[in-house]
């Protein structure tokens, strides 16, 4: 539980609703250890984030603990010690933290601390494995590629069927003419 004391500065005040603001706005969060990495690496990392829906915020520790604190959310503290950046992510989590383990083959000063994905806390070896996983998008088009391949398949072979007749000759199968008929008998008045 974050400490706060009696009477705060109205400036303090503000940037703790700040953090809370921004901070409720997601609801996965992945802790990073930034020291060691220069300018233009944080950039380059906050643009790749942000082509995953995610962005890289830095925070002042105590008003983080309080943020998450009054977001009912004091599991994520012992994430917030030493310099810490929150990787906030909007998307896919896994995603996001594909791209931060991808960046520390580049910058090896990046350190992922743990994460908050689902209402779950991962430490850093978790969230590295769940880095590894598809993504939901991923998934989704897996699943619709198995079930498309045996529709395919079946529409193809159907397919070659009806030309095979058309080629030997043969009219469309039998239940066509009918189908056609059963309408014609309906449209006739009875006596």
């Amino acid at each position: 539980m974050a400490v706060l004391a009696k009477k705060l500065q109205p400036a303090k005040t503000a940037a703790i609703e700040e953090a809370k603001k921004t901070l409720s706005e997601y609801q996965n969060y992945v802790f990073i250890d930034y020291r060691g990495l220069t300018v233009e690496q944080i950039t380059k990392l906050r643009h790749n984030l942000a082509e995953h829906k995610a962005a890289l915020k830095v925070f002042k520790n105590n008003f983080a603990r309080v943020a998450f604190d009054e977001l009912k959310n004091d599991a994520v503290v012992e994430y917030l010690k030493g310099p810490t950046a929150i990787t906030l992510i909007k998307d896919e989590a896994n995603e996001a933290a594909k791209v931060l383990f991808d960046f520390t083959k580049d910058a090896p000063n990046l350190v992922v601390k743990g994460a908050w994905v689902d209402n779950e806390l991962y430490d850093a070896a978790k969230i590295e494995a769940f880095s590894k996983l598809p993504g939901k998008k991923q998934l989704i088009a897996m699943l619709m590629s198995a079930i498309n391949g045996p529709a395919r398949k079946l529409a193809g072979t159907l397919q070659a069927y009806v030309e095979k007749l058309e080629k030997e000759g043969g009219a469309a199968p039998a239940a066509a003419p009918a189908a056609e008929a059963a309408p014609a008998a309906e449209a006739t008045p009875s006596a």
